[in-house]
């Protein structure tokens, strides 16, 4: 490796290591901005918090790494062009393609490592993190009993404490109802105080009450009221021990979760997609023996034909009753014939709605695990187009620092993301085809960068004051003659 390679190479994996470690830092605060309301209250622990944010993290690498590249390329050739180290090189014959090269190979070598990643342990992290969150978003809130309100949170009871004392343990005016039975409010403790605490490491709570009565209302066989079935206990001191069992986080098995798109990889999702299709094939030719069938028993079955040429014979006089029966008897017969082919084709049309929502929907499954399956291979490419565009800016730009390149950084990594969701949408919907949904984002963004790279190697000046300045005189003088234009059109 020559010293000008090293030089480049130095100076992009600096910050190449420090932006990937900060986006991925921005992501997780936008992460826990999202989720913040599921973590309060649930008493989740460090090493709960460590894992989702471990999880989340690698989660959020492919996403990451086009930013960070394309953040360290103009910081790049940003600081370079700044110090006129560009300049010096071109000056000695180097062309910038030349001088590219280095930074390059680095990109091309993030490019395979995220295909890779994507490809094994994004599917692994989201399995692991996405599970973990729902078991998070599903546990309950810590014992948390306020006074004057019913807690409801412990299962089978509703209880509520009129007053509490500053330990936090010791109570006033106690109200319990027991409704494990599901019988209603039939079971009643009242007490004038009691205390609260947990045993066997935090397993039950017990409430231990003192000078109350318990009242507890039975009924008959026959669902009546009987002042017999009606109990009444009064006691200085009680002991009601709930379990803790539902709360805190439990764990889901895990592969209740596998059937989503981000967790499977490229293999598994081709297994998908094959398996989808041939169900899809499977059931169109269903329809289409159906349809064959119903179309023959509709119009190939012969009950019998009427004579258009046949006139109406009139009734005579007599027995007119009979005579209007038989005359009506054929007529009764194609109406009903009729009538039974009408319903038969309307329940014949509403299963090919049926199956064709399933169809559609069967469709839809395959185009979301084709959409996440080019992903793998688009997030990586997109990688090489950031490095095309930062390279080209920063040799233009000539500013390094945080300044200007975090500020075109985000403005490029905004597109992508909007190119990247609009292109999704609609090959999600079958409006456009999946091929050309995800290759959107890449392409617009390709030719941006060949057109900035052909600027950049022709020293265009494109984004210096002298470019402004001109285009400013353009337009004035545009405006100029239009304004020539006009007041020769109203002299006329």
């Amino acid at each position: 490796m020559k010293k000008i390679d090293k030089l480049f190479v130095k100076a992009f994996i600096g910050p190449f290591v420090l932006t990937t470690a900060i986006v991925v830092f921005i992501f997780l605060l936008r992460f826990l901005m999202m989720y913040f309301e599921d973590f309060i209250g649930k008493d989740l622990g460090l090493d709960v918090f460590g894992k989702l944010f471990l999880y989340f993290s690698l989660i959020t690498v492919p996403t990451a790494l086009p930013l960070a590249t394309l953040l360290a390329t103009l910081m790049c050739f940003g600081n370079m062009g700044e110090h006129s180290e560009l300049t010096a090189m071109k000056s000695a014959g180097i062309p910038l393609s030349r001088l590219i090269l280095p930074t390059l190979y680095f990109s091309i070598v993030v490019s395979i490592f995220s295909f890779f990643y994507n490809n094994y342990v994004n599917p692994w992290a989201n399995l692991k993190g996405y599970s973990l969150l729902w078991d998070v978003k599903n546990a309950k809130l810590t014992l948390n009993i306020q006074p004057g309100i019913f807690y409801k949170e412990l299962p089978g009871y509703r209880l509520k404490v009129q007053e509490k004392m500053p330990d936090g343990n010791s109570m006033k005016n106690v109200i319990i109802y027991d409704h494990t039975s599901n019988n209603g409010n039939r079971n009643v403790t009242i007490a004038d105080s009691g205390r609260m605490y947990f045993m066997n490491n935090g397993y039950y709570l017990v409430f231990e009450l003192f000078n109350g009565k318990n009242y507890v209302e039975n009924q008959n066989n026959f669902n009546k009221y009987d002042e017999s079935q009606f109990v009444r206990n009064s006691f200085k001191k009680n002991k009601i021990v709930f379990s803790m069992e539902t709360f805190g986080i439990k764990r889901t098995n895990e592969d209740q979760f596998k059937y989503h798109e981000y967790m499977k990889n490229t293999s598994e999702l081709s297994a998908q997609i094959d398996t989808v299709r041939r169900d899809i094939r499977a059931k169109t030719k269903d329809q289409t023996r159906q349809l064959k069938s119903q179309n023959a028993y509709l119009f190939r079955t012969n009950y019998g034909k009427v004579d258009s040429t046949k006139k109406a014979v009139p009734i005579k006089a007599g027995n007119w009753i009979q005579e209007k029966l038989k005359a009506s008897e054929t007529s009764y017969r194609e109406m009903e014939i009729l009538e039974t082919s009408i319903s038969q084709l309307k329940n014949f049309i509403s299963t090919l709605e049926t199956d064709r929502t399933i169809i559609l929907n069967r469709n839809k499954e395959v185009w979301r695990a084709d959409i996440e399956r080019w992903h793998k291979i688009t997030m990586a490419f997109s990688c090489m187009v950031m490095f095309l565009i930062g390279s080209s800016l920063g040799s233009i730009i000539k500013k390094g620092g945080f300044g200007m390149p975090v500020l075109v950084s985000i403005s490029f990594f905004i597109l992508l993301y909007v190119l990247m969701q609009l292109g999704d949408k609609y090959a999600k919907e079958g409006i456009i085809p999946v091929l050309v949904g995800v290759w959107i984002p890449n392409t617009v963004l390709l030719l941006i960068g060949i057109y900035l790279m052909s600027k950049a190697s022709n020293d265009s000046r494109l984004f210096e004051n002298d470019t402004f300045v001109k285009f400013q005189n353009t337009l004035s003088n545009l405006k100029s003659i239009f304004r020539k234009k006009k007041a020769n059109t109203h002299t006329v």
